[in-house]
């Protein structure tokens, strides 16, 4: 009674409801072009980051300036920046060049990256830096670092061998066809950022992914702290499964064995929902290698909500369309 007694005021008095605070866990790709299809709505966006990014610029920056990981910071700040579109191309803008040149060289580099470097090298500290790029690009929520912690992933494949560092688990330059047996984060204590717990705690939905299992999405829940804050934290937790598997991380995995995978590092089950592209008429690329992510046996996941739908983008069938995504998760969280 009380509830229809608030909505009823609500309504009559036409007092704006205040937004739901919805903390979506990344990096990558995945993570910025969802950012980029919710903040359409009237919601209280925070992104919480994965930092062991250590490819392209992002890793050159590392290891020249001992920083942490900016890349997936910076494309989530342009996803949600509430500017002038010419500083957000400014944000992305790439000199041209080898991503991969010397760590002292200019070019391949993201302008954005330098942005947060220098941004805070000027303010004293990392936190102070992304807190002034945030105000200065005027961004529709928060982004936030998983860690500041210097860390590092590695996985034990299932031939035995060791791969250090995202880059190789990402591109797959390991020998060999073995796939991946257990991702491991380094150093293990790895300290939750304070303010992206408090957001996780405080926050009345969850959403994982999508994005590359091992190295976009585990980097984040194998922090123990992040972990047990997702736990503990009262939101709907929501999974978005890839639409399409990544040949050098998740070669034909099921739905099924994202969950599997995710249980068996995290150590308990985390969601309630799940959000499934079921729209497989359209034809992935037969040279990336790609493969469509669907159920083998959807009985095995009976205890979970399932939302299923067409969410692929027609254009990069690898890839979710953030407006159709965005949409459907609105209408979850809503509903």
């Amino acid at each position: 009674m009380k509830n229809l007694f608030i909505n009823f005021l609500r309504h009559y008095l036409e007092i704006p409801q205040k937004p739901k605070k919805i903390v979506c866990i990344g990096g990558g790709t995945g993570l910025s072009n969802l950012l980029g299809g919710l903040r359409r709505f009237n919601l209280d966006i925070c992104a919480v980051v994965t930092m062991c990014d250590e490819g392209g610029s992002t890793g050159r920056l590392r290891k020249l300036y001992d920083v942490p990981a900016v890349g997936d910071l910076r494309k989530c700040l342009a996803a949600l920046a509430s500017t002038d579109q010419t500083l957000v191309d400014l944000l992305n803008y790439r000199f041209e060049g080898n991503r991969y040149s010397k760590d002292n060289q200019l070019g391949g580099h993201s302008f954005g990256n330098l942005f947060l470097v220098a941004l805070s090298d000027i303010s004293g500290n990392f936190n102070k830096g992304l807190e002034e790029a945030s105000k200065l690009l005027n961004i529709s929520g928060k982004v936030l670092p998983s860690t500041l912690t210097d860390s590092k992933i590695w996985a034990e494949m299932t031939d035995g061998q060791k791969v250090y560092g995202e880059e190789n688990i990402d591109l797959g330059t390991y020998q060999g066809k073995s796939q991946i047996k257990k991702l491991y984060l380094e150093p293990l204590d790895a300290k939750g950022y304070p303010k992206a717990i408090n957001e996780i705690l405080e926050a009345s939905q969850i959403i994982v992914g999508p994005g590359d299992l091992y190295t976009s999405i585990l980097p984040n829940l194998l922090i123990k702290d992040i972990a047990k804050a997702v736990k503990n934290s009262r939101a709907s937790k929501i999974f978005i499964t890839n639409v399409a598997n990544k040949p050098t991380e998740t070669k034909d995995y099921t739905i099924e064995k994202y969950l599997e995978v995710i249980l068996d590092h995290v150590g308990f089950n985390i969601f309630d929902t799940i959000l499934v592209n079921t729209k497989y008429s359209v034809n992935l690329p037969k040279e990336l290698g790609y493969s469509q992510v669907k159920f083998k046996d959807k009985n095995k996941i009976k205890n979970m909500r399932i939302i299923e739908g067409d969410f692929i983008h027609s254009k990069n069938p690898t890839h979710h369309d953030a407006n159709k995504t965005a949409e459907a998760i609105f209408n979850l969280i809503n509903n």
